[in-house]
């Protein structure tokens, strides 16, 4: 109704400013001027009101297109206060913004799930711009990963770690790599996948931080216990009876000697033979029994223990020794009052181990430490460090120390990391370790 009027108002004006001007040129051709007198301030009246119409028209026009360039969609126009010819026009105005106010709510919504998916998702997501470097956007998984709060551009990462930037910067849309993060305390096993979208003409990568740390570990974990399994029953069915019949053979030869005089003392040799391929044999027998053992770890007895308690118990196990060695051994504990569920037995045993382990690095040092630790880190889990200043190892070696069977010591047995690693486990926890040659070593054990 309101825009019918609107067009009948400048009907109106269009016919009455002919009208007139006819007039004007018909009293003017008649030389009637009297009357031109009176006719050019109506013309001079009516030009100016469609001139002022067409000013105000321009200027709602322009403030409206100027709110839209800034994104201002929550100014009203006043329909009801404003010229009949303008009320269609602000009505087109409001309908425009709220169309506006809705969308940009809709999107508004849809943006804030989105990021809220993104954060709540394990996997790490970083993007940027692929000419610039510019970091965009990354969720807060991707901040764990790397263990930085923030990042300007891709560039920045190069510093901190050269060879994942190279990975992420060559890794191609669509393309999946296995890739190593050397974090400050461990090391981080993540599967990288890259994607490529433009927008506005600029084009952005996104990169996807998969953790597989944990599922290899487990993997790994799975795959040494069937070999091991298979390895001890092949070993243990063959070397048992060998140990049985060297006894025999053994016990024979006892009776053989008593019986029949040796002077030649082929008897005795051949009982000393005898004896060496039993002792062997029973040897290589406790040997395969206590891989077993890896196998044997299965659940953990869980009860709720203060980490001071534990450290207490430790310190009187193990002080004789380091006083016997010489070693200044230091407890530190900031919260007194921290405490996890664990077995008790089981972590003992672990701390022990890598205590014992410590020991043997530290003892061609002149001023041997060993220190026991324990906080909270920024996940609220519990972190046990025990760290020495010993002859650490070198890095190829920490890739392997955790594996059975290796061993850096001559007289060790590859069991010890091996049997504290899958300790670990079974409290869904996880060992690291970290080594400088000629500086010293740290373990973490993260429950």
């Amino acid at each position: 109704m309101k825009t019918n009027q609107s067009d009948w108002g400048i009907l109106w004006r269009v016919i009455l400013l002919f009208i007139t001007l006819l007039a004007f040129s018909f009293t003017l051709l008649k030389e009637l001027y009297f009357i031109d007198i009176v006719l050019l301030p109506v013309i001079i009246f009516q030009v100016n009101d469609f001139y002022r119409l067409h000013k105000k028209t321009r200027e709602e026009v322009n403030q409206f297109v100027e709110s839209i360039h800034y994104r201002d969609f929550s100014r009203n126009y006043n329909v009801k206060h404003a010229p009949v010819d303008l009320q269609s026009l602000r009505e087109g105005f409001n309908e425009i913004n709220s169309t506006f106010k809705v969308i940009s709510k809709e999107k508004e919504a849809q943006y804030q799930y989105l990021q809220k998916v993104l954060e709540l998702v394990d996997t790490g997501i970083l993007s940027f711009v692929l000419e610039s470097g510019e970091v965009i956007w990354m969720n807060e998984s991707i901040k764990k990963i790397l263990q930085v709060p923030y990042l300007k551009t891709i560039h920045s990462l190069d510093k901190r770690d050269h060879v994942l930037y190279t990975q992420i910067v060559n890794l191609t849309p669509g393309e999946s790599v296995i890739s190593t993060i050397h974090r400050e305390k461990s090391n981080l096993k993540v599967v990288l996948s890259s994607s490529v979208f433009k927008t506005e003409d600029v084009q952005f990568k996104l990169i996807a931080f998969q953790n597989v740390n944990e599922a290899l570990d487990e993997t790994e974990a799975k795959a040494w216990q069937k070999l091991l399994s298979v390895m001890t029953h092949e070993i243990m069915n063959s070397v048992a009876p060998i140990s049985s019949l060297a006894t025999t053979l053994q016990n024979r030869l006892k009776q053989f000697a008593n019986e029949t005089p040796d002077p030649s003392g082929i008897a005795e040799d051949l009982a000393l033979g005898i004896d060496t391929i039993r002792k062997r044999s029973e040897g290589l027998l406790k040997f395969t029994e206590t891989y077993r053992n890896l196998n044997k770890i299965t659940k953990a007895n869980l009860a709720k223990v203060f980490v001071s308690e534990l450290f207490e118990n430790l310190h009187r196990l193990m002080q004789p020794t380091f006083t016997q060695k010489n070693i200044e051994a230091s407890i530190i504990l900031k919260e007194p009052l921290l405490s996890a569920e664990l077995d008790v037995d089981l972590i003992e045993q672990v701390l022990i181990n890598l205590i014992l382990n410590a020991i043997d690095a530290v003892k061609n040092k002149p001023d041997p430490k060993i220190v026991l630790s324990a906080y909270t880190d920024s996940d609220n889990r519990l972190v046990i460090k025990l760290a020495d200043n010993g002859s650490g190892m070198p890095e190829d070696v920490l890739d392997k120390i955790f594996v059975p069977f290796f061993s850096t010591k001559k007289s060790g047995s590859g069991i010890g990391l091996s049997l504290c690693k899958q300790i670990m486990r079974v409290h869904k926890g996880n060992i690291t370790v970290q080594s400088k040659e000629n500086e010293g070593t740290a373990f973490y054990l993260q429950f």
